[in-house]
């Protein structure tokens, strides 16, 4: 099966400049001249954790696994190199279902620009495991890092949180340009992708910082599908509880001195809209503020690893 898909991605992975030697070999060789700042990222998804193949397009899977590693990428403010994909796929119909990862991921890599090097296939009789690791260059401006947060600095975010398993989490569009117009045009102290949930992420770079957070509520940008996620589970919970710990929205938040966030809210230079949710302080911990002025501890929630 393994020399049936790479015949098969040979035809349909085209050739780039930084790929020396890339798929059939027991490696693949990059032409990584001038790079002097490699990130390298990895992520490893699996089926009836990340998604459930039994009701999605397996194109959507493909997809959303690239797009997530992406979304690492946009949170460094890295440009994208290259990258390999390891498939663990169930034994039956598996050369079919890595074809349809493929296909689903190859579109996305091409729009920005990555290389795919190579990877590796294996089957087993559990379910579908994808793991994607990719390198990504920083720019002029220097990496975004979650430890650079100063009490002072602004929360901005871009989009709109909560509901994402109605849908959004497979079909996200990760930051990655918007990260580096911004990285460019404005100065960052710091920055993180929204996948665990916003308050969660939010309170690791606060911790990361060695400072604390407060999250003015009425101003989170709350998406519809959270409204519609609250609705239908009619369990108490709002659509603002979704909003800071449902995960996996693929956002940016960024921590901006207050000259350069006012100047990104004034001039909104991306398609999507940013938004100022809070500021960072020098009390540790994650604080709520009530359009009130009345302040409390916030628990993070959102997706804990075991």
């Amino acid at each position: 099966m393994e020399a049936e898909l790479i015949a098969w991605l040979r035809g349909r992975v085209p050739p780039h400049p930084l790929v020396r030697l890339g798929l059939g070999d027991d490696a693949a060789v990059l032409n990584l001249d001038g790079v002097r700042d490699c990130v390298v990222t990895t992520d490893l998804l699996s089926d009836q954790v990340d998604f459930e193949l039994s009701r999605v397009d397996p194109r959507r899977v493909g997809r959303k696994a690239l797009a997530a590693n992406l979304s690492d990428l946009a949170a460094m403010a890295a440009k994208p190199l290259a990258g390999v994909v390891a498939l663990l796929l169930p034994r039956q119909g598996g050369k079919e279902l890595a074809v349809a990862l493929y296909e689903g991921l190859l579109p996305l890599a091409e729009k920005y620009g990555l290389a795919v090097a190579g990877g590796d296939t294996n089957c087993w009789d559990g379910p579908l495991a994808i793991n994607i690791t990719l390198l990504g260059k920083v720019t002029d401006c220097g990496a975004l890092k979650r430890s650079g947060a100063r009490p002072g600095d602004h929360i901005l975010v871009t989009g709109a949180f909560g509901g994402s398993i109605l849908g959004r989490h497979l079909d996200f569009e990760p930051r990655v340009w918007e990260s580096l117009e911004l990285n460019a045009r404005y100065k960052l102290h710091a920055g993180i992708d929204v996948s665990d949930g916003l308050s969660c992420d939010l309170a690791h770079v606060a911790e990361e910082s060695h400072c604390g957070a407060v999250i003015d509520l009425d101003t989170v940008p709350v998406a519809d599908d959270a409204r519609r996620l609250a609705g239908q589970l009619a369990d108490g919970s709002t659509p603002l509880d979704h909003a800071l710990g449902d995960g996996e929205d693929f956002e940016l938040i960024l921590a901006v001195p207050p000259a350069d966030a006012e100047q990104m809210l004034a001039e909104q230079p991306l398609s999507v809209r940013l938004t100022e949710i809070g500021q960072f302080v020098a009390e540790p911990g994650l604080w709520a503020r009530t359009a009130a002025g009345d302040r409390r501890r916030l628990d993070p929630r959102g997706w804990e690893h075991k």
